[in-house]
């Protein structure tokens, strides 16, 4: 006995996946063109920002030291990509909201409040993080790895790479003290409770040391000065998501305060 065809989609699903992957692609250009004029506003100052960039391994090396370009379009290349990214972060706070406004139909109405908090506290904590890494990390680290130069050694590190390796840490510490805004969304979202969060607390300690041991250098101080905070983020989030109702909870409040 053969099994029927399979139905053909509505013709309604197919349309409004189609409006779904219209909007996308219209929230993805107004967001790209947000950094794109943001970028185009910076290009003037691209050797600033650059030296802004690079002032804290400035600050490590001996006098009269400079840093060095290898590749023939590298001192034009380097400083070109410090600036796009500066005019990402920049352009962030309007690229989430491009991305909540996409999410946002879908959503219940006391989740659409919650959104503008979640993302100003995402710009502003993934800003402290590059903050932080920026003015006390490289400043620790910097000073750490030069000492340990033999004085044969003229430590004069690429730009090229001194741009991958600050991009990555900045991206790490950004990335990291988020972990407060992740806690409090599983506990809102329902998907994990205080108490299993707390109960996982040595695993969270293992896994930050791990992680730190795979974005910083190869060497403890780096490794503490990320894994340390990671820590202490989790904790603030435990404590901050003392005061936050899962979102099963808060929907059964409403609806008996509807109901009444």
């Amino acid at each position: 006995m053969s099994t029927p065809p399979p139905a053909p989609e509505a013709p309604d699903q197919e349309q409004s996946f189609l409006s779904h992957l219209i909007e996308l692609r219209q929230r993805l250009v107004r967001a790209a063109f947000a950094v794109v004029i943001v970028f185009l506003a910076l290009t003037p100052f691209m050797k600033q920002i650059f030296e802004l960039l690079s002032e804290p391994m400035m600050m490590a090396l001996p006098a009269g030291t400079k840093l060095l370009a290898t590749g023939v379009i590298t001192p034009f290349l380097v400083p070109l990509k410090v600036t796009l990214f500066s005019a990402f972060l920049i352009a962030l706070p309007y690229v989430l909201y491009q991305a909540w406004a996409f999410v946002a139909p879908g959503l219940y109405q006391h989740e659409k409040k919650l959104a503008a908090p979640v993302i100003i506290t995402s710009v502003l904590m993934f800003a402290l993080g590059v903050a932080y890494c920026y003015f006390i990390v490289f400043g620790v680290v910097f000073r750490f790895i030069a000492g340990f130069a033999p004085s044969t050694v003229n430590v004069a590190p690429d730009i090229e790479a001194y741009f991958s390796f600050v991009m990555t840490m900045f991206l790490a510490f950004g990335v990291a003290f988020e972990m407060p805004i992740a806690v409090v969304l599983l506990i809102r979202f329902g998907i994990a409770s205080v108490e299993k969060l707390r109960q996982a607390r040595p695993y969270v300690i293992v896994g930050a040391f791990i992680v730190a041991a795979i974005f910083t250098p190869p060497d403890v101080l780096s490794q503490l000065l990320l894994a340390v905070p990671l820590c202490l983020l989790y904790e603030l989030g435990l404590q901050c998501g003392r005061f936050v109702t899962p979102r099963g909870e808060a929907e059964q409040a409403a609806t008996e305060s509807s109901s009444s």
